[in-house]
């Protein structure tokens, strides 16, 4: 074998790599570009961090979020590019905090744009009609405090702006919602759960396997 052959065998092996080696980082950009895209637009995972929807969701819950479903925003301006549908009455929401831009929270939608709510000794009215109670929701305090002293069992009628909604959590009692801050923008609502995928109890450092799965309702 003569030396032109041996190099050119040699340059052949380098390209061969070269090209394997820019195939593979064609790929890992591509899952890279598309894991964003779907986290940015399509479905996102959030953990539970406290009790305010309680027991509809625990503080552990790894929770699938369709971001889809009320239409595809523009994540800086939020600036609606496809339409989708309204938040409805008794969805499970996920938006941004309007008292913090920086954080997310999940409430249950109450009222959508238009409607009158008010709460009576612990009870919602939803135009002058009872609120119809999701399985989930719960009291734990037992005291019902006047609205001149705060707004938790006792506030309103309030009627919901036009572009907005009034949210609350399922642990009625320990929830810090649009009853203490107000409402909420449709344009700051990133989605709707949909299922439970994972759920961690940290007191018993164990799964709650018989959580996986269900659909957040």
């Amino acid at each position: 074998m003569n030396k032109s052959t041996f190099s050119a065998k040699k340059q052949s092996n380098k390209r061969s790599w070269q090209s394997v080696a820019w195939e593979y980082l064609q790929a890992i950009l591509i899952a890279l570009v598309l894991a964003l895209f779907i986290r940015t637009f399509v479905a996102q995972a959030f953990k539970i961090p406290s009790g305010s929807m309680k027991s509809t969701l625990l503080i552990g819950d790894h929770i699938l979020v369709n971001k889809f479903i009320y239409g595809v925003r523009n994540p800086f301006t939020r600036e609606l590019w496809i339409p989708g549908k309204k938040p409805e009455r008794g969805d499970v929401a996920v938006f941004i905090y309007p008292m913090d831009k920086k954080k997310d929270f999940i409430k249950r939608v109450i009222g959508i744009e238009g409607d009158t709510v008010r709460v009576i000794n612990k009870n919602v009215y939803v135009n002058g009609k009872l609120f119809s109670d999701p399985q989930g929701m719960q009291h734990t305090d037992p005291r019902i405090f006047p609205g001149s002293v705060q707004p938790r069992d006792n506030m309103g009628p309030v009627t919901v702006p036009k572009g907005k909604i009034f949210v609350m959590g399922d642990n009625r009692d320990q929830s810090y919602d649009s009853r203490f801050w107000g409402f909420v923008p449709i344009k700051d609502v990133k989605g709707e759960a949909i299922t439970i995928y994972w759920s961690w109890n940290s007191d018993k450092f164990w799964p709650r396997f018989e959580r996986i799965g269900d659909v957040v309702r």
